[in-house]
């Protein structure tokens, strides 16, 4: 329960737990794949509730980018599983309904640790927050997203992430503002002109700036 203070390339702990798939090892149940932790305050709050029905009608798309998802909640597995057959929103199959169910020692830390200090009208009174932790096949965490309980996760921005960490994490290429799947993408700034010419034959152009500087270099997505 300590992934809420994970640092980006921080490695994921390596961390047993019961889940609606039975035991799992987290590094095993990731292997090769991506992988995405979704933290829940508990399980059938009405706006998580919306996130598992886009999550079950996304699995598709995530699992052709390699990507496996679970789910933490500091519930028991029973109320996982109940939870995931909530027919308002979709039945959840496969990795995607893998719900981790925290040990009684662990829920206070992680109660603490889903907590927003910001959205509650009373002082000293704390809100459920919700986050996403997305990992690569390497184990370490490539990007983490905090938000309030009352703001639902957009997964058309989670899958656009993914789409540019794993681009960027096998192309010398970085994704610029508002940057969708088939946009132009950005030269890294290391890579000398030479070599961007032969690394992406289907040209390299710059953008013209005041200063005359062409320090912004486009090319096609590869």
């Amino acid at each position: 329960t300590a992934m809420p203070g994970l640092l980006l390339g921080d490695e994921a702990p390596n961390f047993e737990a019961e889940t609606t798939q039975g035991r799992i090892r987290f590094h095993d149940f990731l292997g090769d794949s991506w992988g995405i932790l979704f933290s829940h305050p508990r399980d059938f709050t009405p706006v998580c509730t919306t996130e598992l029905g886009r999550a079950a009608k996304l699995a598709p798309e995530f699992s052709k980018r390699n990507v496996k998802m679970i789910a933490l909640s500091i519930d028991s597995v029973q109320d996982h599983l109940s939870w995931s057959k909530v027919r308002a929103v979709g039945r959840c199959e496969g990795s995607l309904c893998c719900c981790l169910a925290l040990k009684a020692r662990g829920k206070a830390h992680a109660e603490q640790s889903m907590m927003d200090k910001t959205s509650s009208a009373q002082p000293l009174t704390l809100s459920p927050c919700t986050q996403v932790f997305i990992f690569g096949p390497d184990k370490k965490l490539k990007l983490s997203i905090l938000y309030p309980a009352t703001t639902g996760r957009n997964f058309d921005e989670i899958l656009r992430v993914v789409d540019s960490l794993q681009l960027t994490a096998y192309k010398k290429v970085a994704t610029p503002v508002d940057w969708k799947p088939g946009d132009s993408v950005m030269v890294v700034p290391t890579l000398p002109d030479e070599e961007a010419k032969k690394l992406f034959p289907k040209g390299v152009f710059t953008k013209d700036l005041p200063s005359g500087k062409k320090y912004l270099r486009y090319t096609p997505q590869p």
